[in-house]
């Protein structure tokens, strides 16, 4: 990683309550943007629909904080009876979830 690294990015759309609300990840998730996504997160899960899909193919770097954010949105996520997709991974982020065997926890897209 370097200095200069992006921040992450956040795009929420909710367009129809019969759609799923999708949320556009991009640049990195790690010890300095987890926390501000996880609030945004928690936010957006008390205005989701029963599918929560987050974008992941613009996302750059994850590291175990990102993952720690990702495990429990989806355990408050299943709490409430939405289910949180993984959409789009990139190779290294597809790696990531298997080594780790999250690839079987979360539902991928």
């Amino acid at each position: 990683m370097s200095l200069d690294r992006p921040a992450i990015t956040i795009l929420t759309l909710t367009p129809d309550s019969a759609l799923p609300t999708t949320v556009h990840l991009s640049g990195e998730i790690d010890i300095f943007t987890s926390h501000a996504l996880r609030r945004r997160l928690l936010r957006t899960l008390r205005h989701s629909t029963d599918r929560l899909v987050l974008d992941l193919s613009s996302l750059v770097f994850c590291d175990t904080a990102g993952l720690g954010v990702l495990i429990g949105i989806q355990s408050r996520a299943r709490s409430q009876g939405i289910t949180v997709v993984l959409a789009a991974p990139r190779p290294y982020m597809s790696r990531l979830l298997r080594m780790t065997g999250l690839d079987r926890s979360f539902t991928m897209a």
